[in-house]
């Protein structure tokens, strides 16, 4: 007989973090506040010391905050979790608590468009310098690495081209290089992918995403596999001050609730329209984990439960065709970000990655005629009807340069 203690993950999703309260509600609550009261003057100094366990300051720690942080840790099985302000602000957060001044990063190109901006600027003026690299080659990776190489940064699958990178091979390099690993995991949710399992060091997601899956929060979390690891992310995100509120951290565990029934039902959808954009004249090429044509297709089968809810395709009129079936979609809405229960439309080299300049973002394969869909659980069927009529519209015209 199976351990009842041993959960399989849609249950997690529905218990994970939740503790025994006040008053024993079912929905743990929402502690909106800044500030707690101390029992006495000696309870506030053993807090601040470290010498027990509770409640300071909501920026150090809130309960709402903990029981949404320790969902996450639980469902990647890692030991804790930090609840960020932002998805960049726990990217923030991970650079400033592993690297200084003369290290070196090695990233994939093909990354959240503001990633590498941050990289390229902040970073860079603080001394950390960054090589870029196609991630889903491994002869690329090993040969960026140098003896000042602290982090190798990873999304997997990659924005917005779904290039993916083998985590298991990486963390190797990683390691032998005394170097962290870190994933970005937004794409996948611990539904799909469960970094850990390859040897990743660190997990980070955008919570904005198919974690909350309801496009109502801006929040981000970094998962750690160890305590002294963890307080030392802490202390850097503590100082930074880039925390999520406790409200945010509210709805993004109350969405984690429907993550494994969400995901299924992205999975789904998306592999029937990747199928039906494949064979559809308008449509040059189409970038789905789930299609054998995905040039990682075998080992997305290794580290993915199912191919995940994005879509990227090339339509053969370039960024003018893109443009013009962006402006006749009904249904999919124009929007950036993903992992909504709504289905999205956009362009990433006018949109999320305009930011990272052409040559870059040529570098990472993100041509001007890529369009980007985030599935969501409306009936496929509707999506299918409004994806015809938009690709009907299409006009086969003269490329258009994005500057």
């Amino acid at each position: 007989m199976e351990n009842i203690d041993d959960k399989y993950f849609e249950t997690k999703c529905v218990h994970s973090g939740i503790k025994e309260y006040e008053y024993g509600p079912v929905v743990p609550p929402i502690y909106q506040t800044s500030t707690f009261k101390f029992k006495s003057a000696g309870h506030g100094a053993a807090l601040f010391a470290g010498e027990e366990k509770g409640y300071i300051y909501t920026r150090m720690g809130n309960p709402t905050v903990e029981a949404m942080e320790d969902s996450v840790a639980e469902l990647e099985g890692g030991h804790k979790a930090l609840g960020c302000g932002s998805g960049m602000a726990a990217v923030h957060t991970v650079f400033a608590t592993l690297t200084q001044t003369g290290d070196h990063v090695v990233c994939s190109h093909a990354v959240y468009g503001p990633t590498t901006t941050l990289l390229n600027s902040v970073m860079k003026r603080y001394g950390v310098q960054t090589t870029f690299v196609d991630a889903s080659n491994i002869d690329e990776v090993r040969d960026a690495v140098t003896s000042k190489t602290r982090v190798i940064y990873i999304e997997t699958p990659g924005n917005p081209t779904l290039a993916i990178s083998d985590i298991e091979a990486i963390a190797a390099i990683a390691h032998k290089n005394e170097a962290s690993l870190v994933v970005d995991n937004t794409f996948m949710s611990p539904a799909l992918q469960k970094p850990f399992e390859f040897g990743a060091d660190i997990i980070l997601h955008s919570m904005t995403k198919f974690l909350n899956g309801h496009a109502d929060v801006i929040g981000g979390v970094i998962v750690v596999k160890d305590e002294e690891t963890y307080r030392e992310f802490r202390k850097t995100l503590n100082q930074l001050g880039g925390v999520i509120d406790p409200f945010n951290s509210f709805l993004v565990h109350r969405g984690i609730k429907t993550l494994a029934l969400r995901m299924e039902r992205h999975c789904e959808s998306a592999s029937i329209i990747a199928e039906y954009l494949v064979s559809h004249p308008a449509v040059e090429k189409v970038m789905f984990p789930g299609l054998p044509s995905h040039p990682q297709f075998e080992l997305a089968k290794k580290q993915q439960k199912g191919p995940g809810g994005l879509i990227s395709f090339e339509l053969k009129g370039g960024c003018r065709a893109g443009q013009n079936m962006m402006n006749s979609i009904k249904l999919f809405q124009l929007a950036v970000s993903l992992g909504g229960v709504e289905s999205l439309i956009q362009h990433p080299a006018s949109m999320t990655h305009a930011s990272m300049g052409k040559e870059v973002r040529t570098a990472a394969g993100i041509t001007d005629g890529l369009v980007r869909l985030s599935i969501g659980i409306e009936n496929v069927k509707d999506l299918m009807l409004d994806l015809e009529q938009g690709l009907e519209k299409v006009d086969k015209v003269r490329d258009v340069v994005v500057n």
